[in-house]
């Protein structure tokens, strides 16, 4: 753990920004997901195995990104 840490900091300015902005989209994806599958009276009217479907495939993207994401910044 603490090597990612000093990886981080020695990143330039750049770097930083995309590594974070990843982590903030990863995040962004898992809480949309969430939404979709546990809010039970959403405002908008779409079948509930629509949604279902919708943030499972979210999370599935997710979980893709995180793989691209750790094998980009595991490599520099």
């Amino acid at each position: 753990m603490n090597n990612i840490f000093n990886n981080f900091k020695q990143k330039s300015p750049k770097q930083r920004f995309l590594f974070v902005l990843g982590l903030v989209m990863i995040l962004a994806y898992l809480i949309i997901a969430s939404i979709f599958i546990f809010w039970e009276s959403m405002p908008v009217t779409v079948p509930y195995s629509n949604r279902l479907a919708f943030g499972v495939l979210l999370v599935v993207y997710a979980i893709f990104r995180f793989y691209r994401f750790n094998t980009t910044f595991k490599d520099e």
